[in-house]
């Protein structure tokens, strides 16, 4: 039987954010998710924030705070996508995808490491990629920082693992949400082929190992990468 936490996820008003919310509700748990529009799922309490300003994220944790208790879980999953051939790459192109996806956690965890270190309990879960370790053409910028996460996750480990608190990354590789929608049959049919299982992932998939590592049966499972992306990554 897991304890009831206090979560908050980031950009958990769609896609893998949005299932993850959803797990963490069904498990009982109080779910708060950050957004920068719409709402999160039933039964959540949605506050909006950019991730990439400083003020908002605390005004957000203080809302959070004030509604559901001290946050024990945070779930940094915001980020966008700016993908471009590296020569038509702008350095915009580049500063904001990693002011979004590594500088938002950043600032998230920062703020939540405040009364986890306080409670000497935390859980922290980074979603990563499997381009973050694979690289894909097209994509120097997210790549970049969704493997600037591991290295996040680790240093937080060495920090505050002594403190009760864990960090650990999922990576997750080709799932089901609107992003692949878009894909044409052609292209599906391409990454099917490179995917050992020989299927798209769910977000339900990816939000069923986040939920684990928030549990307390991951209590000394700190720093790892958990890959659910069907083998595609493997070996990395």
């Amino acid at each position: 039987m897991t304890t009831p936490r206090t979560v908050l996820i980031t950009g958990g008003n769609r896609g893998i954010g949005r299932a993850i919310a959803e797990e963490f509700i069904a498990g009982g748990h109080r779910v708060a998710v950050s957004t920068r529009g719409g709402d999160g799922p039933a039964g959540s309490f949605t506050v909006h924030a950019d991730v990439t300003d400083s003020d908002q994220v605390d005004a957000a944790f203080s809302s959070v705070e004030g509604e559901l208790g001290p946050v024990e879980v945070v779930v940094a999953n915001a980020g966008i996508t700016r993908d471009t051939l590296l020569l038509r790459m702008s350095d915009d192109d580049f500063d904001s995808v990693l002011d979004t996806n590594l500088g938002g956690a950043f600032r998230v965890i920062k703020r939540a490491s405040k009364g986890m270190i306080k409670a000497r309990f935390g859980r922290v879960v980074l979603i990563s990629s499997v381009v973050g370790l694979f690289g894909s053409p097209g994509q120097v910028n997210y790549a970049s920082s969704k493997a600037g996460l591991v290295g996040m996750a680790r240093s937080l480990t060495r920090e505050l693992g002594a403190r009760g608190i864990t960090a650990n990354v999922v990576a997750p590789g080709f799932i089901k949400t609107d992003m692949t929608a878009t894909l044409t049959e052609e292209q599906r049919a391409e990454y099917i082929r490179s995917i050992p299982a020989g299927r798209y992932g769910t977000p339900s998939e990816v939000a069923k190992a986040v939920a684990w590592l928030a549990s307390d049966d991951a209590a000394y499972i700190t720093g790892a990468v958990i890959p659910v992306d069907g083998g595609l990554g493997m070996g990395h």
